[in-house]
């Protein structure tokens, strides 16, 4: 009798690398699914990866060869702009335009104050270090002044003299013709071959030189330092016998091969919070709820969006330090708000909370490792909110008479009144900064947050989410099974995505569909291509089309999705008159253009099965009962105490209620019921009691 073998168990796995904590989740292919907050190694953030592969391996018999995806979250990009920590980098333009860069678009947002920033990324090009070369391509793309070669040849020489180690490439009307900038690339690596290079041609083939100048700026910037980190983690994973390639979570929400990644490092500013958002889009979809706000309160900011029909809103354009980037990315407001934001009085002794955070080192007051200072986590664990013996699963024990000392010298006696108060104070104004951010991401679009669901993740997300539900009259809290990590679950629940652009700026009562559709084939043969290289089969990809259109004349454009067939340009023009009146509240009968048409390819990962129906575990879920002071029960009540991983689907029970887990704790007030349903969500519903 012959017994065929068990089959080998498959595992994917997510890794987010935050500031304070590194998560990991594993996924099995049979539905099962561990998750571990390993502390960030913030010297070497990379060696957080390691430590997972290895703990994994250690704690729950994962072997590395059993790893079929392993995908990445970074902010290693962000950081390397916000710390000033990329490469130092040469800009070759047209001749006359050499400072593009640092003159921008001449709009300033504090135009009567003396400005000790200036408003362009001057930093990331110095005057000495920005060149150009004799070239011109007119606005219809033929070659006016033909490129010299030989001042290529001198500028790139003396840049390297001047310890470049990479070099950005922009020439006027590229996006047009791209045989200058192309040709200035060979020369580059006839020359010297171990230079980076950067083409605007490549990284951002739109109008606007300033724009199109900056990413291409930016791209370089960031190539040196992604290449170095992205190449050292591969060779670390190959080394430890993962058996899966590296992926990278990208700015628009979709993932990529790291060899992918690594060529377009601009694509990555965003990759840990567009993780977030995808992750609360799952979640939501998971529960019902295709329309949500997802909030990733952290230690030091609070990341912000808007989940419309289940699909997260992408923005053209995003903000990083102040600086407008033009790269595709989830639309994401980020605040100075999370547990680590310190709170202070202004002159005036007005209350103030953030932006300034204490970060993890030293960290709140309550870590006992010399901060001083009062934060948002020290007013919850004065409020009752979260227990000094279970922090992060009680591998962190608060000190919670730091917490007091602290609000109460900096907080509580400056303005005379109890710690309690001042605690509370403090919660009051961080929820109504974080309050002001969800309004910013609908109110401002003239959406109604009354009609969506509030999804919270991140450690500090379901502390303050009935808070601020109730604020926003909000009917509806979403709190997914792990929402402390669930940032790492999104990156297992994120497509394979590439996207390709090209400037089309025909006026739509001249322009042929023959020509479209020839634009559209060529941006799908780059998008194929890519696809190829992260091995997937054709037939496993889905196309959309997008088209950026405005009016003749008008400086900015909305993006119109294509559908190819039939009368396409009549639907282009009935779609961008609504979506113009839908946006700017008018549209009227005019001349009509198209800008940029764009190519998105999209296969979504099926080798491991998704996590089935939530199973709890045995025992008791009730834990106790400890005060709580809310701003809704205007004194400090008894709540009761949970055990999440302990309730069982159907379960109700009503506030004031805490429920605790190892990643983070929920608060639920007064006036809300609770209900966990058969995914293990925490849904609750304000306005239903007892």
């Amino acid at each position: 009798m012959n017994l065929s073998a068990a089959p080998v168990p498959r595992y994917e796995v997510g890794v987010d690398i935050g500031g304070t904590f590194t998560d990991v989740v594993c996924r099995s292919d049979r539905g099962m699914m561990r998750l571990v907050k390993i502390p960030t190694t913030r010297a070497n953030p990379s060696a957080g990866v390691l430590n997972a592969v290895q703990y994994m391996a250690r704690e729950w018999g994962v072997l590395p060869e059993q790893i079929v995806r392993f995908v990445h979250g970074t902010t290693v990009a962000t950081n390397a702009v916000l710390e000033r920590k990329g490469a130092k980098i040469g800009l070759i333009t047209t001749q006359g335009f050499r400072d593009t860069l640092e003159i921008g678009r001449q709009n300033r947002h504090a135009v009567y104050s003396v400005m000790l920033k200036p408003e362009t990324p001057v930093f990331l090009v110095p005057g000495a270090l920005r060149r150009e070369v004799p070239e011109r391509v007119t606005a219809s793309g033929e070659v006016l002044v033909a490129l010299d070669e030989a001042a290529v040849r001198r500028e790139v020489d003396d840049l390297v003299a001047q310890g470049v180690s990479a070099i950005a490439v922009s020439f006027l009307f590229s996006y047009l013709n791209q045989a200058h900038e192309r040709r200035v690339a060979e020369i580059i690596g006839e020359m010297h071959p171990q230079l980076m290079v950067s083409l605007s041609c490549e990284v951002d083939p739109a109008f606007r030189e300033y724009e199109r100048t900056c990413i291409t700026a930016f791209d370089a910037y960031l190539k040196p330092v992604i290449d170095r980190y992205l190449e050292n983690m591969e060779t670390d994973l190959e080394s430890n016998r993962v058996g899966s390639a590296l992926q990278i979570m990208q700015s628009r929400g979709g993932v990529a091969s790291s060899r992918i990644a690594r060529r377009r490092p601009v694509r990555l500013f965003l990759s840990g919070p567009a993780a977030g958002v995808i992750g609360g889009s799952m979640a939501g979809d998971a529960a019902g709820y295709e329309d949500i706000i997802t909030i990733d309160i952290g230690g030091t900011s609070a990341d912000i969006a808007l989940v419309s029909r289940g699909k997260p809103l992408i923005a053209a354009e995003g903000m990083l330090d102040g600086y407008a980037v033009r790269v595709p990315m989830v639309d994401v407001n980020a605040i100075g708000a999370g547990g680590g934001s310190i709170a202070w009085l202004d002159g005036a002794k007005s209350l103030r909370v953030g932006p300034a955070s204490a970060g993890s080192e030293p960290g709140p007051a309550c870590y006992g490792r010399g901060g001083e200072l009062p934060t948002v986590t020290d007013a919850s664990i004065v409020l009752g909110y979260v227990d000094p013996g279970y922090f992060a699963g009680g591998s962190l024990r608060l000190q919670p008479e730091l917490s007091r000392r602290a609000i109460e010298e900096k907080i509580a006696r400056p303005l005379g009144m109890s710690v309690e108060q001042a605690a509370l104070g403090i919660h009051r104004v961080v929820n109504a900064n974080m309050a002001e951010g969800i309004r910013f991401v609908s109110v401002k679009r003239g959406i109604d947050p009354r009609r969506f669901g509030l999804v919270p993740l991140g450690g500090g997300g379901p502390v303050h989410a009935a808070a601020l539900a109730r604020e926003l009259g909000m009917r509806r809290v979403i709190v997914p099974l792990h929402p402390g990590v669930l940032s790492a679950s999104g990156l297992l629940s994120a497509p394979v995505e590439h996207e390709a652009a090209v400037a089309f700026h025909d006026p739509l009562d001249h322009a042929s569909a023959t020509d479209l559709t020839r634009e559209l084939a060529a941006l799908d043969r780059q998008c194929a291509e890519l696809m190829r290289v992260e091995g997937i089969a054709p037939e496993a990809v889905d196309i959309q089309y997008f088209a950026d259109v405005c009016y003749v004349g008008q400086s900015y454009h909305l993006e119109i999705p294509l559908k190819p067939a039939g009368d396409v340009l009549a639907r282009v023009r009935k779609d961008f008159f609504a979506a113009h009146d839908r946006i700017y509240g008018h549209s009227a009968e005019g001349p009509v253009q198209f800008v940029n048409l764009r190519s998105v390819h999209q296969a979504r990962a099926s080798a491991v099965a998704a996590e089935g129906n939530y199973v709890p575990e045995e025992g008791d879920p009730r834990k106790g009962a400890r005060a709580i002071l809310t701003e809704k029960s205007g004194g400090f009540v008894e709540a009761q105490v949970y055990e999440r991983r302990r309730i069982r689907p159907g379960v109700t029970f009503y506030g004031p209620a805490v429920v605790e887990q190892a990643d983070t704790t929920t608060v639920i007030e007064p006036g809300w019921r609770a209900e966990v349903d058969g995914r293990g969500n925490l849904v609750l519903t304000q306005g239903e009691s007892k």
